[in-house]
């Protein structure tokens, strides 16, 4: 399944890229996320909390940071497996600046495997979809505290 979109973020591209690169940041701005801890450079392992439609478990899950061009570009890819099956995808965010802030775009691609599979692809879309609303919104409000004096 692809997913694609942009948002918008009232901060610098350096700060949202540097925000992009830092576990706590993240750790916050994903949703669900119990812990995210480094394994080694651009690699973590995450515990999370995370549902489609009435199925709700926990993960746990390894981070992929590559394809770093600061502060422009990155590659993300997620490897997760819980009791009702598994996700894995990856995806690149590009970040352009325009006056006032930085606009992230990402595309990517997602699978599922197992009982998640079963909601179908509209009920999966539509969750990913909500998780990356959530996820830059919270970021946009992690880089406006990081930036305020």
């Amino acid at each position: 399944m692809k997913i694609e979109g942009s948002h918008k973020i009232s901060a610098s591209r350096a700060r949202v890229f540097e925000a992009l690169n830092d576990p706590a940041v993240l750790q916050k701005c994903i949703p669900g996320c119990e812990s995210l801890e480094k394994t080694s450079e651009n690699h973590y392992n995450a515990k999370l909390s995370a549902g489609v439609g009435a199925i709700k478990s926990k993960f746990t899950a390894t981070v992929i940071i590559s394809d770093l061009v600061a502060p422009s570009h990155y590659k993300l890819t997620v490897e997760g497996k819980g009791q009702p099956g598994f996700v894995k995808g990856s995806g690149d965010l590009s970040l352009e600046e325009f006056e006032g802030g930085t606009e992230i775009k990402y595309t990517g691609e997602v699978n599922v495997g197992g009982v998640i599979a079963s909601v179908g692809q509209r009920m999966i879309q539509s969750t990913a979809n909500m998780l990356a609303g959530k996820f830059f919104t919270a970021l946009e409000s992690e880089t406006k505290a990081e930036s305020t004096p």
